[in-house]
């Protein structure tokens, strides 16, 4: 079982897929915002870490200019937020034509 996430394993997963979500083991709220992706028809690419390797993460992601906040969403190759954002978008009907603009809709 694969724990640790390199920045270059996460680089290459943001770019091949459209949405993805990277957040700790065990949180609830990476149901919460898988399952709202996938309200609007999206099929976002999840990948959980272990307690321990967040931190390693959060120091890389510092680097680049984004602040941790798990579950973190990255959308067409861009870190697009957290579990506050994604709710604020579906709420103000912005996540949809988002998500489509990133080619993670077909319709």
């Amino acid at each position: 079982m694969r724990q640790r996430l390199s920045t270059a394993e996460l680089r290459s997963m943001v770019e091949e897929k459209a949405v993805v979500v990277v957040a700790r083991r065990g949180c609830c709220m990476t149901y919460v915002v898988r399952r709202l992706l996938q309200y609007v028809g999206a099929d976002p690419a999840v990948r959980e870490l272990e307690e321990a390797h967040v931190d390693d993460l959060g120091r890389h992601l510092a680097e680049a200019g984004v602040m941790l906040q798990l579950p973190a969403v990255f959308v067409g190759g861009r870190w697009f937020g957290g579990t506050d954002r994604v709710i604020a978008t579906l709420v103000a009907e912005e996540l949809r034509p988002l998500l489509k603009k990133a080619g993670a809709l077909w319709l």
